[in-house]
């Protein structure tokens, strides 16, 4: 049995990247997400570990990608404006085919925008965030308990997968307290760097170099290793992608929500049944990849789909084209750091059923 506790999300994520055997975390402080860095600024020094406040976002994000080349379990966290500034990093990352934790606990924006939560980085997480193709693991926790749980799995799937891997939360998972159940086992640092043959971690003369780069200067080499690497996307799609089916046997209105949304459509949801209407939800937990195989099975006996987010309506594309478009998708939508209500849910899937 594990250790209970009771913590803001942001602190979750950092115990649990601790126990994941994460040593090393480089950072920058911007709300709402400056608890994670806070957390390991006090538990870092204390077991061993790095952490390090960078200079910039840029820069914390290049010291990830350095030690991530070693084979070292390495994070970073930031929310929406920083993320920006990382995508480059990222990119690099992913050209390198290198492991790494990226957190984001999301703002609203454009630009400098505001520190009340939103969903509006979904496109640019799940698109591929910088130049190039390429995609980025993104999971989306909906409890304190999932802010953990999911930490966890990131740093499994990136290492897997040999990628970059995401949590994007809203600032409101990051700013909420509730009861979590931490592993009472913790990974040990050493055991990070088993089974990692490709980590520059010398040679000791046994060996031919480990060489770490995202430089191709020939073109037919270049198109050789994207090719491969889309090989290891589509193995994830295939195997990887996670949600949550919640009353979707009867239903004939499917809700489609993440984070915050999709606790406060399940109130909605528990609300509609007493009226008599037959409403479910499939909640994405993988946004990258994202569960099409679920969306395609709801669309078979459902007449129609509500998204409720917090942007303009970003995630509703993905569920129009999962179900081709063979079901009106609705959407139930606040921004700029707005929560829809659960009465406004209400009547958005009232809307839905007459």
């Amino acid at each position: 049995m594990g250790e209970k506790a009771l913590m803001k999300g942001n602190e979750a994520i950092a115990e649990a990247a601790i126990r994941c055997g994460c040593r090393h975390y480089f950072g920058y402080p911007i709300t709402p997400q400056t608890e994670i860095a806070a957390y390991m600024a006090k538990r870092m020094p204390k077991i061993g570990g790095t952490f390090l406040q960078a200079e910039s976002e840029i820069a914390a994000i290049n010291m990830v990608y350095g030690c991530a080349s070693t084979g070292r379990r390495a994070m970073t966290s930031s929310s929406s404006p920083g993320i920006s500034l990382k995508a480059e990093g990222m990119s690099y990352l992913a050209g390198a085919d290198l492991p790494a934790l990226i957190v984001n606990v999301q703002r609203g924006g454009p630009g400098l925008g505001g520190i009340q939560p939103s969903q509006s980085d979904y496109f640019f997480m799940t698109r591929g965030p910088g130049h190039g193709d390429f995609h980025i693991i993104v999971l989306a926790p909906a409890t304190v308990q999932e802010m953990a749980d999911l930490t966890r799995l990131a740093f499994e799937l990136g290492e897997k997968y040999r990628m970059p891997a995401m949590l994007l939360a809203d600032g409101t998972m990051g700013q909420m307290m509730e009861p979590v159940v931490l592993p009472a086992d913790e990974t040990d640092p050493a055991d990070v760097m088993k089974g990692k043959p490709w980590a520059t971690t010398g040679t000791e003369m046994k060996r031919p170099h480990n060489i770490i780069n995202s430089l191709y200067l020939k073109p037919d080499e270049l198109e050789k290793t994207n090719l491969s690497r889309f090989e290891r996307y589509a193995q994830l799609e295939r195997e990887e992608a996670r949600w949550e089916d919640y009353l979707m046997d009867d239903a004939e209105i499917c809700v489609v929500s993440t984070g915050i949304t999709a606790r406060v459509s399940k109130n909605a949801i528990a609300e509609c049944r007493k009226r008599g209407i037959k409403v479910g939800m499939v909640r994405p937990i993988t946004l990258y990849p994202f569960p099409k195989e679920a969306l395609a099975k709801a669309a078979a006996k459902v007449r129609s789909f509500l998204t409720v987010e917090l942007n303009m309506g970003q995630m509703r594309e993905d569920v129009l084209l999962a179900t081709g478009c063979t079901r009106p998708v609705a959407m139930c939508n606040r921004v700029g750091g707005m929560i829809p209500s659960t009465d406004e849910v209400v009547a958005a899937i009232e809307k839905e059923a007459k």
